[in-house]
């Protein structure tokens, strides 16, 4: 059932902080603190769809951050200097986060790189391309077009207050979630981080298929570059340090395996909530933040052992 369903695990375990964290403090359950949570997460929330796709096809994405950093400060950069409208700027991001992507496939495909190096690479290259073309300088919203803050704009819903931005995640995940599960594009992708050998004999074109992922993930980093600014309130080259790892811990937590093959984008979801759970509740309950840092690494370990488990009663 747990293979077949590996959003279940993920699920218990935020009921379960849900439910521990209430009876601590009963601020934790309040509205205001819920809504705080899901701003927290929008962006790792987003970072965490495109490396679900990539771990699926049993990668792993390194690059997440400095892709998107470099595609935030690209476009805000350019309506800044530039002048150009807001939709436009918008646009750049997106298809640099493309070419970021294009590149990484690439070389994966091309040159028959592991996904690791490859990621570890770019992360380098991307953040120095970041950091030399903004000069290490934020821009502040206030210097934007509207449409690029647009996503931190709030607005309620009953006794909660929801940005935009959240509103752009939840449909990501409702989109990508459909395609995964209802096009051969998705089903492709499940066989490729199954077995790409089987998958190539079945007729599948494994490069093809890698290539898209990357380049669709770095679609995604572009939109989450955006859903950052609208959230920071800037565009800033030093924002997001821990990308990287929160958004593989909330795919790993989330129950999507490392060796590929196997999640789904809802247990990804319920990853990033347990995190961003985790941190406002034991901000809460007056612990200390190393002791997030803890807990999450913990839940990683067991994630793991967990999916080394079902992998094995399923062999």
């Amino acid at each position: 059932m747990l293979h077949s369903y590996p959003a279940i695990s993920p699920l218990l375990v935020l009921i379960g902080s849900f439910v521990v964290f209430s009876a601590i403090n009963p601020k934790f359950a309040s509205p205001n603190s819920l809504s705080l949570v899901l701003q927290q997460v929008a962006v790792i929330g987003a970072l965490a769809v495109g490396q679900t796709l990539i771990i699926l096809t049993a990668g792993i994405d390194l690059s997440v951050g400095a892709i998107t950093i470099l595609s935030m400060m690209v476009a805000a950069k350019l309506a800044e200097d530039g002048g150009i409208p807001g939709i436009v700027a918008v646009g750049v991001g997106l298809a640099l986060g493309a070419a970021a992507g294009l590149l990484n496939g690439g070389l994966v495909t091309r040159l028959k790189l592991p996904p690791f190096i490859v990621t570890l690479g770019t992360l380098s290259v991307f953040t120095a391309i970041g950091l030399l073309y903004s000069r290490g300088q934020s821009v502040p919203d206030t210097k934007l077009p509207a449409l690029l803050s647009w996503t931190g704009e709030t607005f309620p819903i009953g006794e909660f207050r929801i940005t935009t931005g959240v509103v752009l995640v939840g449909a990501l995940y409702l989109v990508v979630g459909f395609v995964l599960a209802n096009s051969a594009w998705g089903r492709h992708l499940y066989a490729v981080g199954d077995d790409k050998e089987a998958a190539r004999l079945a007729g599948i074109r494994v490069d093809r298929v890698l290539v898209s992922v990357y380049v669709v993930a770095g679609i995604i980093y572009g939109l989450a570059a955006w859903i950052l600014i609208g959230r920071a309130g800037a565009a800033s080259p030093n924002a997001i340090t821990d990308a990287n790892l929160e958004s593989i811990t909330a795919v790993v937590i989330g129950g999507t395996s490392l060796f590929g093959g196997r999640g789904a984008l809802l247990g990804t979801l319920f990853g990033a909530l347990i995190v961003g759970s985790f941190r406002s509740g034991l901000s809460l309950a007056g612990v200390d933040d190393q002791y997030r840092v803890l807990a999450v690494g913990v839940l990683v370990i067991l994630a793991v052992s967990v999916d080394q488990w079902i992998r094995k009663v399923k062999a």
